[in-house]
């Protein structure tokens, strides 16, 4: 009997256990995960694929909502194009924070959400694209951002004909826009037409309201090696590249066969091309011109001889692919370039190789002087005063008569001593048979003069 009661205790008391972690394992499962992101800067390739990058890490620890803080001026309509179909092609919800601003690009961005909730104080709209110089851009472009304006708003249930007027200055909405201004809203005046949800301080404020209490907030941050690759987009480290790609090929032009010189030369231009690259900027065309431009180079140096359009159009080719692969171009048309970028691309660049050429005439000396350089240089010279000589012969042919076994144009053969021996004149001729007298014995061939 009361090995029955040990036995329906234990039962019990396993049961008391198993539920209460049954309980505890659902309470987990009820917690939702959160990843949050933010957009703070300018809408440029790096925002594109640091998007990219934080949407990935979203699917893996597989949260359940994303919050997008925003606060940009917009920047390029191509990068914020491939964030908006990023976004609208997510499989969880994805809830826009305005933290202050959302103009241009960003409006777009926002619209895209599932739900956009802005802050005290924050705007959205001003969408028209302009150009480098801060005009207006063509037509075909606003026409573009019209459409994709429009589309997003449709696609989450939005007014079409709002967003396209954030766009178009020509377009007039009865009691919300006047034709000749482009249509921005405040806080209270998007909540009205249905662009926000809410006015909120807080992320935490927006989970509350969705009904999220018990939550795992995720701080989405960059990766070391994409730290580093940001550190390497930078004008001033990108013209140190240069300098060490053009100065490692000019050494290794110079000193054929070191290795050093154009080992750095390709470990500088992988850290140039590849964060360009990986952030959509380095176009594959732009990366094969540059190769082109080194190859005609080459081609100028050992086989061309001179230096004339093969050389010239090498470094025309080099200089140029280094400066458009710091720019947003889609293939020479920079509609969407900023001034400023195309002026500090051209700076590093010109800086970098200016840079270059001072090393190559200053710093080549120098070079020849470090004790890393002497380790692979031969330095001596074999003076004939320590007994050094070039001669190949094994004895002395020096003041010894012979005969011209042919003729000699101004070289040719000799016999003498019973020997046929190279030689060669001053510069005279001499026919086969004369007589000759050897006058200098230094080096393969014996020099020689006629008898008279």
């Amino acid at each position: 009997m009361r090995n029955i009661k040990k036995t329906i205790f234990a039962f019990v008391a396993l049961l008391a256990i198993l539920g209460s972690t049954l309980t505890y394992a659902k309470v987990a499962t009820d917690k939702k995960k959160v990843l949050h992101m933010k957009i703070d800067s300018e809408i440029d390739p790096r925002t594109n694929r640091y998007s990219e990058l934080a949407l990935d890490e979203a699917r893996e620890i597989n949260a359940d909502l994303v919050i997008l803080e925003l606060d940009t001026y917009g920047g390029a309509v191509t990068d914020a194009d491939d964030i908006r179909t990023r976004i609208l092609e997510f499989d969880k919800p994805i809830l826009a924070y305005i933290n202050k601003d959302a103009a241009s690009a960003g409006a777009l961005i926002s619209i895209a959400c599932d739900s956009i909730y802005m802050a005290p104080g924050a705007s959205i709209g001003a969408a028209t694209v302009v150009v480098a110089t801060g005009e207006a851009a063509p037509d075909k472009y606003q026409s573009y951002m019209r459409s994709i304006m429009r589309s997003t708003a449709e696609a989450n249930g939005r007014d079409p004909k709002i967003a396209e007027a954030m766009v178009d200055q020509e377009i007039a909405i009865d009691s919300i826009s006047e034709a000749g201004k482009v249509l921005t809203f405040s806080t209270s005046e998007a909540i009205k037409h249905h662009f926000c949800e809410a006015k909120v301080s807080s992320i935490n404020e927006i989970l509350e309201r969705n009904g999220i209490t018990d939550y795992e907030l995720v701080e989405f941050k960059l990766s070391l090696s994409e730290r580093i690759i940001k550190v390497f987009l930078n004008p001033f480290i990108s013209g140190i590249l240069i300098l060490i790609i053009i100065g490692g090929i000019y050494f290794e032009l110079q000193t054929p066969g070191v290795g050093f010189p154009i080992l750095a030369a390709i470990i500088a231009a992988v850290l140039y091309f590849v964060p360009y690259y990986l952030n959509g900027l380095a176009a594959n065309w732009e990366i094969i011109v540059f190769f082109i431009g080194v190859f005609l180079l080459l081609m100028e140096v050992f086989v061309i001889p001179g230096f004339g359009i093969a050389g010239i159009s090498g470094l025309f080719l080099i200089v140029g692919s280094l400066i458009l692969v710091m720019l947003n171009n889609d293939f020479f048309d920079f509609s969407f370039v900023e001034g400023g970028d195309i002026t500090k691309a051209a700076a590093a660049t010109l800086t970098g190789l200016l840079a270059a050429v001072l090393l190559m005439f200053f710093g080549g000396l120098r070079l020849t002087q470090t004790k890393a350089f002497k380790r692979i240089a031969l330095e001596d010279t074999q003076q004939k005063s320590e007994g050094y000589t070039s001669n190949f012969n094994v004895r002395s042919y020096l003041g010894m008569e012979g005969t011209a076994y042919t003729v000699l144009r101004p070289s040719g053969k000799i016999f003498i001593d019973g020997e046929l021996k190279d030689a060669f004149t001053r510069g005279d001729f001499i026919e086969k048979g004369k007589k000759v007298e050897v006058i200098d014995e230094s080096g393969t061939s014996l020099k020689v003069r006629e008898i008279s």
